[in-house]
């Protein structure tokens, strides 16, 4: 009964917000839809949160009670498909850094939720570019480092923005995940030491979900006193052999790429391929794979394992046929994210194209995600997640003017 009484008040509330916020008539001279082509001087409708309408503006009427905005360009709301944002906070001290624990080199069971700081600078900062979704978390920098969440970027609690609070499980090949754990002086050896090669990292990969597989046939065993004691770890690598939860696999070198499409299809896991700067080296193998990406930052530095990076990889995966999405990532140094909202616009300006730059950021997004039933284009139905433009929002001399999210209007701050 509390449970069903917490679910009835959160409900009332989520229906008070959407009451509270009027309906919107928002005016753009053009709309990209991403679910169609570009409408001149189009109309989107917005009541309780929701897309009502979307279509040419000549001859649809609204009552008085909606509020009118207006824009040059208007775009589905902006999706980040990896980024530590609210994780990595913009203080960049101790006290709001929590995107990497080194405590050990295999943490699958930390949560983004735990840990995400929805009221961080960083949160409004993307959003002040049209970013009103993003899947977050743990940072390259260990084994397994962690787990992501897909949340909106209201800036309310963690519980109240979740979209997903369990997306994917964060894996590092190659120089990421070759990082020793940060261990004290006298408090003796970490629970399982960082790999220091890539044959033992992928080694000690194959070996946690050989022990998970055992762990779920002994929970599934019919004598109940001989089951194992629940174990996070193994639960939460579980969720990637039934594809709820898939492996985000950071690795960006040939080898490190080929080694992990190696294992999902030796154990059966579902994968998505995180980075990827030798992409162009293995497209054979990533087109035969199906698997998804989610590129490295278009203008991320070609240094160590991301030495081939390039700026026309976005177009090349395009051309190749192989889904993919832009990504943010994680940036070491302040204001700790980048924004994906220019990311696109490089990608965009070196071959791949506007629209296909848009979709990469919105629709692609949403689908690689699995959150394109509620977001990432303009239907009716879907989340009013907007962007409003005062011009090509992929020109440096543009800005954002406004961010809907779920039908709340916030105003873009300075840039």
């Amino acid at each position: 009964m509390k449970a069903f009484l917490r679910l009835a008040a959160a409900l009332l509330a989520a229906a008070a917000a959407h009451a509270a916020s009027p309906p919107l008539a928002i005016h753009g001279a053009t709309v990209y839809t991403a679910a169609g082509a570009p409408l001149k001087d189009g109309l989107v409708l917005v009541r309780d949160g929701k897309i009502a309408y979307v279509g040419p503006a000549a001859g649809q009427t609204y009552s008085a009670d909606h509020r009118v905005l207006h824009a040059q360009v208007v775009t589905p709301g902006l999706i980040d498909a990896h980024a530590t944002v609210g994780l990595s906070g913009l203080l960049n001290q101790p006290q709001d850094q929590d995107m990497l624990d080194k405590s050990a080199a295999m943490q699958p069971e930390l949560r983004a939720l735990d840990a995400y700081n929805a009221q961080d600078p960083l949160v409004a900062y993307v959003r002040s570019f049209g970013v009103t979704t993003v899947n977050t978390g743990h940072a390259p920098g260990a084994l397994i480092s962690g787990q992501t969440m897909i949340v909106k970027t209201f800036g309310r609690t963690a519980d109240e923005d979740v979209v997903n609070p369990a997306a994917m499980t964060t894996v590092s090949l190659g120089n990421n995940g070759l990082t020793s754990p940060d261990v004290a002086p006298g408090r003796g050896a970490p629970a399982d030491k960082a790999p220091g090669t890539r044959a033992k990292a992928v080694a000690m990969l194959r070996a946690e979900l050989i022990k998970t597989r055992e762990y779920a046939a002994k929970r599934a065993g019919k004598d109940e006193a001989k089951r194992p004691d629940r174990n996070l770890r193994y639960e939460t690598l579980l969720r990637a052999f039934d594809g709820s939860q898939p492996l985000l696999i950071n690795a960006n070198r040939q080898q490190d790429i080929l080694s992990a499409l190696r294992v999902a299809q030796e154990f059966g896991v579902h994968l998505v391929l995180d980075g990827c700067a030798d992409a162009p080296l293995v497209l054979a193998e990533l087109k035969a794979s199906g698997c998804a990406v989610i590129l490295h930052p278009t203008m991320a530095r070609s240094f160590g394992d991301a030495e081939n990076l390039s700026v026309e990889t976005a177009a090349q995966l395009q051309a190749a046929g192989i889904p993919f999405a832009i990504q943010s990532g994680y940036e070491a140094y302040v204001p700790k994210t980048r924004v994906v909202l220019f990311e696109a616009a490089v990608a965009a300006a070196n071959g791949l194209g506007f629209e296909p730059a848009l979709a990469s950021v919105t629709l692609n997004a949403a689908r690689l995600l699995g959150i394109a039933g509620r977001t990432g284009s303009l239907v009716p139905g879907k989340d009013a997640d907007l962007a409003l433009y005062d011009g090509d929002p992929f020109e440096y001399t543009s800005h954002c003017i406004g961010t809907v999210i779920n039908g709340q209007v916030f105003a873009a701050g300075p840039h």
